[in-house]
């Protein structure tokens, strides 16, 4: 009894956290009912993998607030060491308890990535 316990228990805890990230991408299709954000465009400088550089760079996105399916406004956030906590703060004001916010995919070397492709995922 004690095993089946533990099993649902780690069961339910991977079900949890394998929800807690919310992708924003450049989909069209903009919910009825509540806020949706949508990905515009992106900006990334970010040092790709493979190759040493003096800057990490960084990467800035245009987003776009809809509240049911109305247009809110249109923000443009650059994603650096110094900014992270502001970020989050504005992301909170529309998806309570955010904790992270990551632009994907991180560029590698030699390797184009197009926008239909990028995408912000927010972690709780």
């Amino acid at each position: 009894m004690k095993k089946i316990l533990f099993l649902a228990i780690v069961f339910f805890t991977i079900s949890l956290s394998a929800q807690s990230d919310i992708k924003i991408t450049t989909k069209n299709c903009i919910p009825k009912k509540g806020f949706h954000l949508k990905l515009k465009s992106v900006s990334d400088s970010r040092c790709p993998e493979g190759v040493t550089c003096i800057w990490a760079g960084e990467v800035a996105v245009v987003v776009e607030v809809y509240n049911n399916r109305q247009f809110v406004e249109e923000n443009l956030i650059t994603f650096n060491a110094k900014n992270r906590e502001a970020n989050i703060a504005w992301f909170s004001k529309y998806y309570p308890g955010v904790k992270n916010v990551d632009v994907l995919p991180y560029p590698k070397e030699g390797v184009v990535v197009k926008l239909k492709k990028q995408y912000l995922r927010l972690s709780f």
